[in-house]
């Protein structure tokens, strides 16, 4: 497949995963496929396909609605495409969740393999997870 193939195939899954069609999401990541998240708090960490699937089954649970996540940018050469996005969600609990992110994204045979997701942990943290904010050290 070619450069442009991979983007499309990217495009769609960033499409399916804001439109919670979680099927047609899982489907498209390769039966070895994994997802890595940046960080230290509890989301960060590398999942395999089945965890990654679990993990957007129980944060839809928690989402009135659907969770956005819009392409701001998308750059792509070989396998690899990289995606800056923002996101956007609101909370059954009231809270909203508006991040920023960095995907590097590796597609091989037409399917997502690899998934490396950089953003702001503390907002994840805080927002998905329920975690206090961290102060700011005293000056």
């Amino acid at each position: 497949m070619g450069i442009e193939d991979n983007k499309k195939i990217v495009e769609r899954f960033l499409d399916a995963l804001s439109n919670s069609r979680v099927d047609e999401l899982v489907g498209m990541l390769s039966d070895n496929a994994t997802w890595w998240v940046a960080g230290t708090f509890p989301l960060s960490g590398t999942m395999t396909k089945q965890k990654f699937a679990e993990l957007i089954g129980g944060i839809g649970n928690e989402i009135d609605g659907n969770l956005s996540v819009k392409p701001k940018a998308v750059t792509a050469e070989g396998d690899r495409v990289a995606v800056e996005a923002e996101s956007y969600a609101k909370l059954k609990n009231g809270k909203v969740y508006n991040n920023f992110y960095h995907f590097l994204f590796e597609v091989r045979n037409g399917k997502v393999e690899k998934v490396r997701e950089y953003l702001d942990t503390e907002h994840a943290n805080q927002v998905l997870c329920g975690a206090q904010p961290m102060k700011a050290a005293a000056e």
